[in-house]
This record gives C-alpha cells, sequence and structure tokens, in this order.
C-alpha cells in the first residue's frame, strides 16, 4: 500500500473556512493524515470555485498548495473510460467527477486513507471491487 492521503474538496474547503462547522476536526485530522496529501485537478476545480463563490478570492486555496504538503495526482485521457465505468457504477448516489478522481486515483496508486466530511459517499465507495477508504476523522 502507497504512503498518503487523498483529500476530496469538502475537507479542504472546511479547513480553508473558519465558520463551516467541520473547521477544528479537519483541522485536527490534516496534522494526522499521513504525507504526502494527495488530490486531484478536478478536486481542485471545485475548490476554487466554492472559495471564489463564498471568498470572492482564493488566496486561502493558493496559500495551501504553496505550502509543500499537496501531490496533485494526474488525470489523462487514458483514464476517463475508468472514470466512466466509475459514475456509471455508483449512479444511484450520483458520484460526481471529482470524488471518481479519488477512487480512481486510489485504485491506481494503492491509496485507501482519505480526508473528507462525506463520510456517506466514501463509506459507500469501494477501491476495487471491495476495498473499504479508511475516513479521516472517523465519525
Amino acid at each position: 500500500m502507497a504512503a498518503g492521503t487523498l483529500v476530496d474538496t469538502s475537507a479542504l474547503y472546511a479547513l480553508l473556512d473558519e465558520n463551516e462547522p467541520f473547521h477544528a476536526q479537519r483541522r485536527a485530522a490534516f496534522g494526522e493524515a499521513p504525507l504526502p496529501l494527495v488530490t486531484t485537478p478536478a478536486v481542485l476545480t471545485e475548490l476554487f470555485h466554492f472559495l471564489v463563490r463564498r471568498f470572492r478570492n482564493q488566496e486561502g486555496g493558493w496559500r495551501l498548495l504553496r505550502g509543500g504538503h499537496f501531490e496533485v495526482s494526474p488525470i489523462s485521457t487514458a483514464d476517463l473510460p475508468a472514470l466512466d465505468k466509475l459514475m456509471h457504477r455508483y449512479a444511484d448516489r450520483p458520484m460526481d467527477f471529482a470524488d471518481a478522481t479519488l477512487v480512481h486515483v486510489a485504485e491506481r496508486e494503492g491509496l485507501r486513507t482519505i480526508l473528507t466530511t462525506d463520510h456517506s459517499d466514501f463509506e459507500t465507495y469501494r477501491i476495487g471491487r471491495s476495498a473499504k477508504f479508511r475516513i479521516l476523522p472517523g465519525r
């Protein structure tokens, strides 16, 4: 199993927004998460979109990324069929594109731990056919 922790949009946003109900909990979880913190371009797109809508600027996101603890895992054209398959598999949720990229990266890179506030989604998603995510922080 590879070292590192996946990070989704909800955890990043909760870390940056001090008024978010999960802020303190996520801040503590970030300190405990195995490095590097791994995310995808789709997650960053969502994050910067929400930051502009909420704060009218993106500086918090850039400050986080400049900290040197993040690795952005690429998604290429070759990954698209796997993403399509995942989104169809979880169509009843429905799985969004950013979540699909995280599940795919987990499968591709052998990552099992994720920082998220979306427990219900990531408790449902499986890595491969059966492996469960280790979700930080726990409920």
